[in-house]
């Protein structure tokens, strides 16, 4: 990895007028702030759907994308849209994403967009769904079964066979919902065919994105309706145990997850490939991916399905290099980030030496008082460093909520010397100082959310790992982005070599 800088910030906390970042030109137009600055990275966030509490960590699909990023002013140049429809989709609140208005609205504004396309552009979606079968069919199909059935989950669907997914009842509702079905094809089609187009100026620019793989795949999900062999369920296929962590930073319960582990015997057997097939799709999308808990790889958390909270699990082995072995068969090494964070022994570290992927440290991690790997003197070369993730306070939030011990100590170890830590605005000297800290070290790549850039307090905060409600609404103002100092952030890439 070459020795550079990133930002963070979700496709849909870009400005936009119509409720929620897209795949318009305000995705271009931030390629275009980044290269200003000297930043070759773009990390987001998962392209997939969001669940019912807004979550892109828990999707419909593993290989589809979140049809809330098509751009609506390009479905109106392709004739699909009509002016007054645009209009009416404005919002004026630009500083929150309104899940619940979107989710009422725009499918439908979808829909009519569908009833306008022409021969040509039908063959195109064949076309695409023929080359992406291997998903997109049960995906589809899925969609629109669950539309019949008031959108209840699959394993309360009325009809047996369309719950344990038989061929031939899937045939025979495939034939009389046709065309109920190609609506969800188009809506992959517009979502992957928009974002390879804008994709490609993003990189024109010098620009790289980094996405993101969530580790495990919800139960609510066509990959786990359509392949449940490779999942660990009973014969009812009902989760035997589920997903989560034991008590850490974030959380002195634990958290509790809920999606299904993986039966990694047949996983195995199949030689991985559906995870491979999936890291395949995720690079066609992006050009590096972070792989979001990376432990689970080692050793997982297994919680019993009943249990109240993730404080009754227990250690599990995973596949470790088996899987590994085989995944570099077929994906480049370089292009994968491994998030080891949170409860890591020497098996993890192992696992991550023997892959060579680049780990992850967190600043904000790193002033407990304990001779922590997140402190700056202890990173190694082969690593990917932050102020905070997603699921992180800003900068200013955290030392606000700090003690004043671990407050003191980050600043001192920042060599921040002034009075004005504490102070708002868009850019406090004491967020400067952390930030320069991160771009000294001697690690190959230093990234940085959009809300420290701009010194942002906890309000501004994407993720509040264990409550359900009120997350990942975040928006930040085209004003905003340009008050941030370019010139600062210019001088540190220039000064470090970055």
């Amino acid at each position: 990895m070459e020795r550079s800088s990133g930002v963070l910030l979700h496709i849909s906390s870009l400005p936009n007028k119509y409720g929620i970042g897209s795949f318009g030109e305000e995705t271009v137009k931030f390629s275009e702030f980044l290269r200003s600055m000297g930043v070759k990275y773009w990390q987001t966030l998962p392209f997939g759907t969001v669940d019912s509490c807004n979550s892109p960590y828990k999707s419909f699909s593993a290989f589809a994308g979140n049809p809330m990023f098509i751009d609506l002013e390009t479905l109106y140049k392709k004739g699909l849209l009509t002016l007054e429809e645009l209009e009416d989709n404005m919002v004026s609140d630009p500083y929150v994403v309104d899940f619940e208005w979107l989710n009422k609205t725009r499918i439908e504004l979808f829909r009519k967009a569908y009833g306008r396309i022409d021969d040509e552009y039908r063959k195109n979606i064949l076309k695409f769904a023929k080359e992406n079968r291997y998903w997109l069919y049960d995906f589809s199909l899925y969609m629109t079964i669950r539309d019949k059935n008031q959108n209840k989950e699959w394993y309360d669907w009325e009809d047996r066979n369309l719950k344990f997914h038989e061929t031939e009842a899937l045939k025979k509702f495939r034939a009389e919902n046709i065309d109920e079905i190609m609506f969800y094809d188009f809506l992959q089609y517009e979502f992957f065919n928009q974002w390879q187009e804008i994709k490609s100026r993003i990189n024109q620019k010098g620009i790289k994105i980094i996405g993101d793989i969530p580790i495990y795949v919800s139960l609510e999900s066509s990959d786990v309706w359509g392949n449940s062999h490779l999942f660990d369920l009973d014969e009812d296929r009902k989760p035997k145990f589920i997903s989560g962590v034991p008590p850490d930073y974030f959380s002195e319960e634990g958290q509790l997850w809920g999606n299904p582990l993986y039966n990694w015997k047949a996983m195995k057997k199949g030689r991985f490939s559906w995870w491979i097939k999936r890291l395949e799709n995720a690079l066609k999308i992006f050009d590096m991916v972070r792989i979001d808990h990376f432990r689970g790889f080692s050793d997982y958390w297994a919680v019993p399905s009943d249990a109240k909270t993730a404080k009754e699990g227990h250690w599990v082995e995973g596949p470790r290099m088996d899987f590994f072995n085989q995944v570099l068969k077929k994906i480049d090494r370089n292009s994968i980030i491994a998030e080891d964070l949170g409860d890591i022994d020497d098996n993890v570290r192992n696992l991550l030496k023997e892959t060579g992927f680049p780990g992850m440290r967190v600043i904000q991690f790193g002033f407990s008082g304990d001779e922590s790997i997140h402190l700056p003197h202890n990173y190694t070369k082969n690593t990917v460093v932050y102020t905070g993730t997603h699921d992180n306070n800003t900068i200013l939030g955290w030392l606000w909520e700090a003690n004043v011990n671990e407050r003191n100590y980050a600043l001192e170890y920042c060599n921040y010397e002034g009075n004005d830590w504490g102070k708002g605005g868009y850019y406090s000297q004491s967020c400067r100082a952390i930030i320069r800290t991160l771009w000294q070290s001697v690690a190959d790549l230093v990234v940085v959310p959009i809300q420290d850039l701009c010194g942002f307090g906890s309000d501004t905060k994407m993720n509040k790992p264990g409550l359900a409600k009120g997350n990942w609404g975040y928006r930040i103002t085209s004003d905003q982005l340009n008050q941030i100092d370019k010139s600062f952030v210019l001088k540190l890439n220039r000064l470090y070599g970055r």
